[in-house]
């Protein structure tokens, strides 16, 4: 039996009708397959509608929980009494606070006094246990004033540990906006050429961008109601811009603004921002790519080529030590 089918794979003539076979079997199965599969587009189109609703409506319910718990949140009890009784709003209150907590996404009164509460704590704690760990734990062999200046550092990075975090928390939600912000813009062009007001507009794009980017959404509600409620549109438009902090946004607010006062039409500006919003984010991805080659050379040096030498040269030095044995 083997001998039969190893002389059948030297026949020539058996090997060229069994290509010959598999080809015609091949075309015939590409013609006739998209015949038999009417449906599958359809389904698949259905599908993938059917989840971006309950992905919609999952990040809908989870932004109107998160508005809910913002809105409403109070500081705690003890961390009140801290605050007053300390007065740290003296003390330790920044105006650049108020306005990095507002970017990061937290507002109201209750996170003002959470940061000041931690801006007092986190040296404090940071100080007592680096002079825990110095002097009783590990009891190291450095002089005195090396000792209190770790200590003196320690308690400096507590004091600086609140205003990374929320440096941290400003460019995740800026980054998260920038990306959605391009496609919202898209949106709002088309609510604002079909003949919706600004506010219906911004309230409409607000729950159709939610999926992309909470934040921007959240944005979007806010300011709706600003114009709902302040006397000053213009307020309304700075107050986004103050909040997010990005130039792009801020052009669009000078826009709409100028659109309010002026009453210049909004669609061509806002296509052309679009546009410009979108070449910034295709700037920044190229520069993130241009800057990789040269962030990789030292894992490269460090990881990657000892490796190739181990695996290259390591034969010829095992054969070489066996030589010399």
């Amino acid at each position: 039996m083997i001998d039969f089918l190893i002389a059948k794979l030297h026949d020539a003539r058996f090997m060229t009708m069994l290509l010959a076979a598999i080809a015609a079997s091949a075309t015939a199965y590409t013609l006739i397959m998209p015949l038999l599969a009417t449906g599958g587009l359809e389904k698949r189109m259905k599908a993938v509608a059917s989840e971006r609703e309950r992905i919609r409506q999952r990040e809908r319910e989870r932004l109107s929980k998160a508005e809910k718990v913002t809105l409403r949140q109070t500081p705690k009890q003890l961390v009140a009494k801290v605050v007053v009784d300390f007065n740290l709003g003296k003390w330790l209150a920044q105006e650049a606070a108020l306005e990095k907590l507002t970017m990061a996404g937290y507002r109201g009164h209750a996170p003002y006094v959470t940061f000041l509460f931690f801006r007092l704590v986190t040296p404090l704690v940071l100080f007592l246990a680096t002079v825990l760990y110095v002097f009783v734990i590990s009891h190291m062999e450095k002089s005195m004033p090396i000792k209190i200046g770790i200590c003196i550092g320690a308690a400096y990075l507590g004091l600086q540990a609140p205003m990374l975090f929320l440096k941290n928390a400003i460019t995740k939600r800026q980054l998260s906006i920038k990306r959605a912000f391009p496609d919202a813009l898209d949106l709002l062009l088309i609510c604002i050429e079909s003949g919706m007001s600004i506010e219906t507009a911004f309230r409409r794009v607000s729950g159709e961008i939610v999926t992309q980017s909470v934040a921007l959404s959240e944005e979007f509600i806010l300011t709706t109601a600003e114009l709902s409620y302040l006397q000053d549109r213009k307020v309304a438009y700075e107050n986004l811009a103050k909040r997010t902090g990005l130039e792009g946004v801020k052009s669009v607010c000078l826009a709409l603004q100028q659109s309010e006062r002026y009453g210049t039409p909004l669609g061509q500006s806002l296509r052309v921002m679009a546009q410009e919003n979108r070449d910034m984010r295709m700037s920044e991805a190229e520069k993130k790519a241009a800057s990789l080659p040269p962030k990789l050379t030292v894992p490269m040096i460090l990881f990657f080529l000892p490796v190739l030498f181990i695996v290259i040269l390591g034969p010829s030095g095992i054969k070489v030590a066996e030589t010399f044995k």
